[in-house]
């Protein structure tokens, strides 16, 4: 078995989920104390009135124990509520629902997230009839899954700032005076997340990281590459990718771009891939001072 790959994102992943049994069992604990058995008889619920109440009443709660976003990171106690009810309720808190809320009925947020939560409450009873589907185990197989989603965005959002960090360290040791974007920049429907800027222009730097080794995401994540590139220098701006990949068939000398960083590693060894980062974005200082 040693030359099969260890999938390290779902070992993290997974360990985080078992953090997260906690806010479960605390949520047991409350539903019981509001007089029911348990989370299944909660969701029958037939008194709308009644149900959205205890949401509300939840949603309002404090508690000890943490729910953590997919890198290990606490939420506040607000949005961990509203998270794990939208994820236990099988939906999507952050982009499907909460677009939702400001044409909903209620004087307050709390209000009209447990209205709408509520309201997913009876949708998705009738689906899921078997008490064994808001039980711990099925209950954690979908937050797997909803952290699997967030742990690629927040990964991205994670280099941006490494990189971020890493330039203005650089650019000061080396006495260089340019100014370095506080958060993406978007060009038509493309965005970069590190744009460099100094009397002579600016130069982006999108940052693309791929875990996986193969299949048809690689084409997309190929293509996804050379549109940033290509959108970038038709708009004037000089383009620097960064990828960070384990296993990526691009050419890279087919890349419309002077200078780019490509680091031959799975993005959730941060602690190596970022010396080596420092390493090519140092390379590349003399590149970045053309725009002084």
């Amino acid at each position: 078995m040693a030359y099969i790959r260890e999938n390290l994102r779902l070992q993290e992943l997974v360990a985080i989920v078992r953090e997260n049994e906690a806010f479960y069992r605390e949520f047991v604990g409350f539903v019981k104390a509001e007089g029911y058995p348990d989370v299944h008889a909660f969701v029958r619920e037939s008194s709308d009135t009644r149900a959205e109440a205890i949401i509300a009443k939840y949603l309002n709660s404090a508690g000890k124990a943490k729910l953590f976003d997919g890198l290990l990171r606490p939420y506040s106690d607000p949005k961990a509520r509203w998270y794990f009810l939208a994820w236990m309720l099988r939906d999507a808190p952050a982009q499907r629902l909460g677009p939702l809320l400001s044409g909903l009925p209620g004087k307050s947020l709390t209000s009209r997230k447990a209205y709408l939560l509520n309201q997913i409450r009876k949708f998705v009873e009738p689906l899921f009839p078997n008490p064994d589907s808001w039980d711990w185990p099925a209950i954690s197989e979908v937050m797997l899954a909803r952290l699997e989603g967030s742990r690629r965005a927040l990964k991205g959002t994670l280099f941006e700032e490494i990189i971020r960090r890493n330039l203005r360290a650089l650019f000061e040791a080396h006495g260089i005076a340019l100014s370095i974007s506080d958060g993406e920049i978007r060009i038509h429907d493309e965005t970069y997340d590190v744009r460099i800027s100094g009397p002579q222009g600016s130069i982006l730097m999108p940052v693309k990281t791929r875990e996986t080794m193969g299949g048809g995401h690689a084409l997309l994540f190929t293509r996804d590459i050379h549109k940033s590139i290509t959108v970038a220098e038709d708009n004037g701006y000089r383009c620097v990718p960064i990828v960070i990949a384990e296993s990526w068939g691009g050419d890279l000398s087919s890349l419309r771009c002077e200078k780019h960083i490509y680091i031959q590693a799975n993005p959730n060894q941060i602690a190596a891939i970022e010396p080596q980062l420092v390493s090519q974005l140092t390379l590349l200082l003399p590149y970045f001072s053309a725009l002084l």
